[in-house]
């Protein structure tokens, strides 16, 4: 098969188009055919090594594709369905290891891109405006990078619950996407606190969705109300630094949570709850999954390299 593989962290410049040995499923795995491959900042992080795994490494954990092998003890997926994960093993390739757990079939009639398009955003953005902090109708939220491919799923499942939603972006073609996706304001990164109180009448919103990290993190402290919540989920623009927490004393009794997926679908049952809602909303037009740019698998760098330049809009995919 073809692969990307990182020999050693660094820039995109490690990213090496490659020739690799077919992997073989194991107990519990599933071995796919790849139609497509999300391209996600966990990707930009694991090739930094800033969130460090073995090397050499085949990046890459949300694809879609077609069943082509099972391992010892798979009995719910065979050989021809039509699967997609966001916990895929290798993804950057031709053909990729999915544990079988992990694996979830595809509504008839919706697209592997579209699938791999969504898996680990739109998991990501159910839990976050459904259990880290449930939206109730009438809230207010705040959704940074409401242009990117997380904040346009967000965006879109917070107007589902009910909510008024804010949304940051960074240009005028951003901000025609925002609302195109349902935020009811969206205003600039500069001055965003003061824009957002406004907004509220002095009050503040009732949950904050920052995938920004250290660029946006104290304005959006600043953005809660009285018992608002946080949720950090990423660090696009590099890690928070280390904070008091006196300070959400000071701001309001506000809550900070820092969740990940893995323990909002820890379970099979809540995975393919959650998976269940969202491939049926795409299915059904509900919510709309923007693909800005497919690439080549083999330029997998400039991939890389226009997502931390923060040149796209939507989401980015690697087909093969």
């Amino acid at each position: 098969m073809h692969a990307i593989v990182i020999p050693a962290y660094g820039d995109s410049s490690v990213l090496e188009y490659a020739e690799r040995p077919d992997p073989e499923p194991g107990p519990g795995e599933v071995l796919v055919e790849v139609a497509a491959t999300g391209v996600n900042f966990i990707d930009v992080y694991h090739r930094e090594g800033r969130y460090p795994l073995p090397l050499p490494l085949i990046p890459g954990s949300e694809t879609a594709g077609t069943v082509t092998a099972v391992g010892p003890g798979v009995t719910d997926v065979v050989p021809g369905d039509r699967v997609a994960s966001a916990s895929a093993v290798g993804a950057y390739a031709t053909k990729a290891v999915i544990p079988a757990d992990k694996a979830i079939r595809l509504p008839d009639g919706l697209s592997p891109d579209l699938a791999a398009a969504v898996m680990l955003q739109g998991l990501t953005a159910h839990y976050l405006t459904h259990s880290t902090y449930a939206i109730r109708s009438g809230d207010d939220v705040l959704v940074h990078a409401a242009a990117g491919g997380m904040g346009l799923l967000l965006v879109q499942m917070a107007k589902l619950r009910g909510a008024r939603v804010i949304g940051t972006v960074s240009s005028a073609e951003k901000e025609k996407l925002a609302r195109q996706a349902g935020a009811d304001e969206v205003v600039g990164y500069e001055g965003f606190t003061d824009a957002v109180k406004e907004i509220t009448d002095g009050a503040g919103v009732h949950v904050v969705y920052d995938g920004v990290g250290a660029a946006t993190f104290d304005g959006s402290l600043a953005s809660l109300r009285p018992r608002g919540m946080m949720a950090l989920y990423g660090a696009a623009s590099g890690p928070v630094p280390p904070f008091d927490p006196q300070r959400l004393n000071a701001g309001g009794s506000l809550f900070l949570t820092r969740p990940t997926l893995g323990h909002y679908t820890a379970t099979r049952e809540e995975l393919l709850s959650r998976a269940d809602d969202l491939l049926g909303w795409v299915a059904s037009g509900a919510v709309k999954v923007h693909v800005s740019q497919r690439y080549p698998l083999a330029e997998a760098r400039r991939a890389h390299d226009d997502l931390e330049g923060r040149r796209t809009t939507g989401k980015l995919l690697l087909t093969p």
